[in-house]
């Protein structure tokens, strides 16, 4: 019996900073809070302050100006989503708090967060941005990512499973798969374990029959997860599939077919914070469509 999905309530969070990137993030969180019937929060926080620092070359009036143009561009992004989706009512959060930390602030009650890859910072070749990043990292409710273009439509939503436990993910997954009236493809992708190196490499030997059980292990991995939601979404079609690749590598393929991927966030402590696993790390870096992170405990 699977357990009941972790519940993500409330409005749409999207951080805006008047970027190209942030732009794409608007429009998209526009679209998924009309699909949601639930409300859309723009967030926008520092480079202005309510009291600037002469250390930094900012006067009172420099200060002001940057409020100013932070007001106007954040009324700027309300009459767009209002044009694009009139039905979603639309709140405004301008804050001297940093980008990352505001968004991680107000997400904490989202049911989702939506950012860009990059905004007006940083390096041009970067690939994604620090505060993406961030927040990325420290999430506690579902985060999408805004990558693509989006111009081409699949009608399919992607999420990978590593095993069972990535039950919120598969939850999500198949609601969004039922939002968007879009096929839901479920993939596992698993690699056989690598030969050992150095004095102990020649004894080193798999059998057919235990090569086999491991296939046979994989393949069952995705049908076991789905099996117990195929009936909790019986209007979703979903198909299950294993492949042998490196599973950064298979499901950024995977991706370019399409229209979101999900995956469930696995986050490890570190001395120096919480840090992504590298299938997190891959698919934020080079995936061809929107990812979604749903944090796990």
């Amino acid at each position: 019996m699977t357990r009941a999905p972790t519940p993500f309530p409330g409005r749409v969070v999207v951080g805006f900073d008047g970027s190209d990137h942030a732009v794409r993030a608007l429009d998209r969180a526009a679209d998924e809070a009309a699909r949601r019937g639930t409300s859309l929060e723009i967030v926008c926080g520092w480079p202005w302050g309510k009291h600037p620092l002469p250390d930094f070359g900012v006067t009172d009036d420099t200060g002001k100006l940057l409020y100013s143009s932070a007001r106007r561009l954040m009324d700027a992004a309300t009459e767009r989503v209002r044009a694009r989706a009139a039905q979603v009512a639309v709140s405004e959060s301008l804050t001297t708090e940093s980008a990352a930390r505001a968004l991680l602030r107000c997400g904490r009650d989202a049911a989702l967060t939506v950012v860009g890859t990059r905004g007006h910072g940083g390096f041009a070749g970067l690939l994604l941005g620090s505060v993406s990043l961030r927040v990325a990292a420290h999430c506690t409710t579902p985060l999408m990512v805004v990558r693509g273009d989006g111009a081409e439509r699949h009608h399919r939503v992607l999420v990978g499973v590593e095993s069972e436990a990535d039950d919120d993910a598969l939850h999500f997954a198949f609601q969004e798969a039922r939002r968007c009236a879009a096929e839901l493809r479920v993939l596992h992708a698993w690699q056989y374990p690598a030969a050992p190196h150095g004095s102990h490499a020649a004894s080193y030997h798999l059998t057919w029959d235990e090569l086999e059980q491991l296939r046979k292990g994989a393949e069952a991995v995705a049908q076991y997860a789905v099996a117990p939601l195929r009936e909790i979404y019986p209007d979703v079609a979903v198909h299950t599939d294993t492949v042998c690749q490196q599973p950064g590598k298979a499901l950024v393929e995977a991706g370019r077919n399409a229209d979101v991927t999900v995956l469930a966030a696995h986050r490890r402590p570190r001395r120096v914070g919480l840090q992504l696993g590298p299938v997190t790390h891959a698919m934020l870096h080079h995936a061809h469509c929107p990812v979604v992170l749903v944090p796990v405990d």
